[in-house]
């Protein structure tokens, strides 16, 4: 977190009460040497790890798979200036082991664009960060909505 921004920190907990709220996040990955960015929805499991479901044979699977990448996904009320944002950043992995597949495919992430043969991706968290601003007001007690 960056100190006196204004914003509030969150805790593990908040962060993954947060995540569990909102269907779609961004996955964050290098490509071709460059940052890209991609819309994603998702899941958490019950460690707290970020789930994705894929097409088995999708650049997104090829792309990450064995890397780290960051994950975020965020609420916002623009009309009243307040909304939170959580950042999970760790290792992605295509889960290979079947019975842990099995069990994702009753539990996991539903694709919004289902393939016949699908993988999900982990992302197992190293570091989750957030941060919330409520009501238009920094921690300075500004009221920010003029």
């Amino acid at each position: 977190m960056y100190r006196n921004d204004g914003f509030r920190e969150l805790g593990l907990q908040e962060c993954l009460r947060l995540l569990a709220k909102v269907p779609v996040g961004r996955i964050v990955h290098t490509r071709q040497a460059l940052p890209a960015v991609l819309p994603v929805n998702f899941g958490l499991d019950r460690d707290g790890a970020v789930l994705l479901r894929t097409a088995a044979g999708s650049e997104l699977a090829r792309a990450i798979d064995g890397t780290v990448v960051a994950f975020e996904a965020d609420e916002v009320d623009a009309a009243s200036h307040s909304g939170w944002s959580v950042v999970v950043t760790g290792s992605a992995t295509v889960v290979t082991d079947g019975a842990e597949h099995e069990r994702l495919c009753c539990t996991g992430p539903r694709s919004w664009v289902p393939s016949p043969v699908e993988v999900f991706i982990r992302i197992q968290p190293e570091l989750v960060t957030g941060r919330a601003l409520v009501g238009g007001r920094s921690m300075y007690g500004l009221d920010l909505s003029c």
